[in-house]
Parts: C-alpha cells; sequence; structure tokens
C-alpha cells in the first residue's frame, strides 16, 4: 500500500471497474476523457469523465448508431472494436480504432464529448490499435501494430489527414519493442525535444508488458528505454496482473498519470479472471529523459484535485426516455427489439431470436462491475421466456430464466448445456438475483464429484425472491476457460414472446442488506 498524508486521499484500483480494457485517455483544460475497446458489443466505445483520474462517469458511447458500428449478425464473440485512442486537438475530439469485422481502421469526431459523433471515416492502414498525434506544424502521426512487411513486425507511423481519411507519408518501420511477441497499443507523445512510442508487448496475458523508445522525429530512429520493460507483472504474485496497454496524461499542475488495463485473477492454478480486463491507474514519474512507473497498487495515493463526479447508479427503475449509456447488446439492438414506451416505468424485450446460444437473440445487458455482488431485477415474464443471464459469450453462459410456470437454472458451458435445478413460479412478476462470492455458500450435494468446486474464483448463487436456487462454480464463465478478450456481461433478456423488466439493480455485496 503506498502512504499518504492527510491532505492526500488514497483512491481504489481499478478506477473503472469490470470488463473495460484497452484504456485511452486525454485532457482538455481540467477535465479528463477516456474511451475503452468494446469488441462485439453494441452501442461501442463507451466514453467517460473524469474530474481527477481516479471517479469516472460514463456520459455515452462513440459509437452509438449503426451506420458507425457495422458488425455482421454472426461477427465472432471478442471481434468488433478494438483499442480505441482519444485525442483532443484544434478545438474537436478526435476517435480512432479498428473494427476487426468489418472495414478495418477509421477515425469519427466530434464538438463535445457526449456527441454526437461522426460517422467513420475509413483510413487506408494495415493493423490494429492505431494512434493520433499532432505535431507543431499541425501534421497529423498515426502510428498502428499488427502489420507485417517483408523484414519487418511491429508497430509503423503514417502521417495522415484523420479528416479526409489520407495517408499522406509511410508508412514506415518504426518500432518492434524489445523482441516478446505481439508489439502492439503503441502511443505517440512529443515531450519537449523528443518523440516517444509507448507500447504493450508481450501479449495481453500474464506476460503483458509497457515498454517506451524515444527519437527526435516520428520517423525515427527510435531507441528503447534501458530500462525497459517499464512496467510488467509478469512473474509476480501481486493480485493485479496482465499490466500493459497504457496511455500516458499530464495533470494540470504537470504530475503524470498512467491509465492501463490488468486483471485481479483468483482460484487455484492457474487462477481465472471473470470480470475481464479493467482500467487501472497508477503514477508516473520521470528520471533522467524517461518515464519511470512503479508496481500497480490495488490502493494508491491520489492525484492532486480529488475531485468526484457523481457516480454510475446502481439502479436503474427504466423511467428514462432513453436506455442508459452502460447498457450493452451482442452485435446490434434493434429497434423493434426493446421499448420504455409500451409499458411505462418498465423495459420491454421482444423476443428475436429463440436462444442465448446463437447470435441473434434479444439481451440488454451490463458489464459485471463487482468482484462480490447481487444482481437482481423484478420480470414479468408474461406467456414467454425471459430471464437474468450472466455472459461471456454464445458457448458460455448461465441463465435464470422463467418460462412456463417454472423458474430454471441453465448452463452452457462449451458443447454441453444442462438444466441444473428448476421450481414452479405463481404468474405475474417474480424477483431474481444472482450473487457471486468468493466461497461457497450452499452445502456440496452428496454425488458431486471430487475437485468439482475446488478453489474457484468465485461462485454464483441463483435466486428466487429470498430462496437461493442452485450454485454454479464461476471458473467456466472465465476468460481462462471461455478464451477471447471481454468479461462478464450480466443481461436481461428475451427468447420467446415479450418479457417485461420494472428495475435491475446491481451492486457490491458489502453493501447492508445484500447479503
Amino acid at each position: 500500500m503506498t502512504s499518504s498524508t492527510p491532505d492526500t486521499p488514497l483512491f481504489d484500483n481499478p478506477v473503472i471497474p469490470g470488463f473495460h480494457p484497452d484504456p485511452s485517455a486525454c485532457r482538455v483544460g481540467e477535465d479528463y476523457y477516456l474511451v475503452c475497446s468494446s469488441f462485439e458489443y453494441f452501442p461501442g466505445v463507451p466514453i467517460f469523465h473524469s474530474r481527477d483520474l481516479v471517479h469516472w462517469r460514463q456520459i455515452g458511447n462513440v459509437l452509438d448508431r449503426p451506420s458507425q458500428l457495422p458488425l455482421p449478425a454472426d461477427a465472432m464473440a471478442s471481434d468488433g472494436i478494438y483499442a480505441p485512442t482519444i485525442r483532443h486537438h484544434d478545438g474537436r475530439f478526435w476517435m480512432i480504432t479498428t473494427n476487426v469485422s468489418s472495414g478495418g481502421n477509421f477515425v469519427v469526431s466530434a464538438e463535445r464529448p457526449e456527441g454526437p459523433w461522426s460517422d467513420p471515416v475509413w483510413l487506408d492502414l494495415p493493423g490494429i490499435d492505431p494512434d493520433l498525434v499532432w505535431d507543431e506544424d499541425g501534421n497529423c502521426w498515426s502510428a498502428f501494430a499488427g502489420a507485417s512487411g517483408p523484414s519487418f513486425h511491429g508497430v509503423q507511423v503514417a502521417r495522415v489527414d484523420p479528416a479526409a481519411g489520407k495517408v499522406l507519408e509511410g508508412p514506415f518501420p518504426a518500432w518492434a519493442g524489445t523482441g516478446l511477441q505481439w508489439p502492439e497499443a503503441p502511443h505517440l507523445y512529443r515531450v519537449g525535444d523528443w518523440w516517444y512510442l509507448l507500447i504493450a508487448e508481450g501479449g495481453t496475458e500474464r506476460g503483458h508488458t509497457v515498454a517506451i523508445a524515444r527519437a527526435r522525429s516520428p520517423r525515427g530512429p527510435w531507441e528503447g528505454a534501458p530500462h525497459n520493460p517499464i512496467l510488467t507483472h509478469r512473474g509476480t504474485n501481486r493480485p493485479i496482473q496482465s499490466t500493459g496497454h497504457a496511455d500516458l496524461v499530464t495533470t494540470p499542475d504537470g504530475q503524470w498519470w498512467m491509465v492501463l488495463l490488468a486483471t485481479r485473477p483468483r482460484g487455484y492454478s492457474p487462477n481465472f479472471h471473470v470480470l475481464g480486463r479493467e482500467t487501472f491507474l497508477t503514477p508516473v514519474r520521470w528520471e533522467d529523459g524517461w518515464p519511470h512507473v512503479d508496481p500497480v497498487n490495488l490502493r494508491e495515493r491520489a492525484p492532486s484535485g480529488w475531485h468526484p463526479v457523481e457516480a454510475d447508479p446502481a439502479r436503474d427503475d427504466f423511467d428514462a426516455p432513453d436506455l442508459a449509456p452502460a447498457w450493452i447488446s451482442p452485435r446490434s439492438r434493434p429497434d423493434g427489439s426493446w421499448s420504455l414506451t409500451e409499458r411505462p416505468g418498465w423495459l420491454a424485450l421482444h423476443a428475436t431470436g429463440s436462444t442465448l446460444d446463437r447470435p441473434g437473440a434479444t439481451l440488454v445487458g451490463r458489464r459485471q462491475r463487482y468482484p462480490e455482488s447481487r444482481t437482481a431485477v423484478l420480470l414479468d415474464p408474461g406467456s414467454g421466456r425471459a430471464g437474468l443471464s450472466v455472459r461471456l459469450d454464445e458457448a458460455h453462459h448461465y441463465d435464470l430464466e422463467v418460462a412456463d410456470g417454472q423458474v430454471s437454472v441453465i448452463a452452457r458451458i462449451g458443447p454441453l448445456r444442462q438444466t441444473t435445478a428448476t421450481r414452479p413460479v405463481p404468474p405475474g412478476p417474480v424477483t431474481l438475483a444472482i450473487t457471486t462470492h468468493w466461497t461457497r455458500q450452499l452445502p456440496q450435494a452428496e454425488d458431486e464429484p471430487t475437485g468439482l468446486h475446488v478453489a474457484a474464483p468465485d461462485y454464483l448463487v441463483f435466486h428466487v425472491g429470498d430462496e437461493p436456487l442452485a450454485e454454479l462454480d464461476g471458473r467456466y464463465l472465465s476468460t481462462e476457460v471461455a478464451t477471447g478478450f471481454t468479461g462478464r456481461v450480466i443481461g436481461l433478456y428475451a427468447t420467446a414472446g415479450t418479457a417485461w423488466f420494472d428495475w435491475f439493480e446491481h451492486t457490491p455485496l458489502n453493501i447492508p442488506g445484500n447479503s
């Protein structure tokens, strides 16, 4: 733990919990804005606002129209939108990213961070993870990763016109990192007389690192820092792992900070992270012309200018004219699949697919934000089939489902689908809840195989009202099992007919009354 003075509070990492990877941030005056990858979910690229780099509130999604986010109906889980960069230049916000499922690299821009953001301007650049930066002459440069040439695989740089979508010079090879796999996530910065190129390498798993090089020009040549990697937790037993994919930002009084992704794995070897890659914050200091970064702590001394902003609400009563920006859906959300006006004060979901096991079903979800949590809804299933699902992808989800007068707990794990428990329920609205715990809550079944529940990362308990119905091992809804780049999304769904949801609540378990 980092020491603190009475005038310097401590903050808790991650600063944006849950599936919020690949953070990029910029400062405009005393305001900070941050974006994250969204992969196959719509709307895409959540955007957050802060006054102190610690307290963040989601103010929208950059890609909130189908014209901005063309995703095939069968786009694979963990495809879609990769690694956005947000910058502010000449009175306008710019966001550049990659749609790996359709079209490649593109830029959108806006006068205000809340939007509306423009339709995509496509750039004829290969690779992924593009960056934007302007030099003192107004030239715009883009660094990007993952493009191979005859003798080079690493980060490349091009001079571009982002408004017209034109490549004006290059691309040309820049830096391949220190020799680890997947040199990616490049960001260019001008600091004094030097240009700095920050990258991630080693892969986004436990070998993840942050490295940096510098040059006198964006064209290079680049020299790596003598203390590379400047940040990694690989090979340690720290509770924070997979540190990487970072961006640098300064405070008005000249402090330097780094936003980055990392995970909080738990359980027995190899350990499992279930919330996805989250956004962390750590201080940066400069020595001898290079940035230095200490290991990332779960508690850290806060930046100057402690200024909390209004937090995203834990409860949604569906009384607003539109869905809050935190709600996301796999691939698309057709207008006819949901409504907040058909039954005022309720979210209506109309089934567009008969199963969550394939793309096309109606699901509206929010990222799981807390390792130990309680998520509850009041559901009126009508004569349809609907419920509450904890989702990694179509092949990995647990469902608490109401249909035909009974409630069921259904587990989909790879090729296997099993109903683990059922109970009759009367007609009309019913409260469903799912809690996640680090320890088991229900007695072990007599016929349970040895080792089925051994040091899992967490356990999910499914409730009807206040009564538990079943408990499932959380490791099967982890990236280590399901693979990919996302984290858990807890969703409201309908797979037959129409269902109505009166309210939704997602809170940490340590809130009184949530045990």
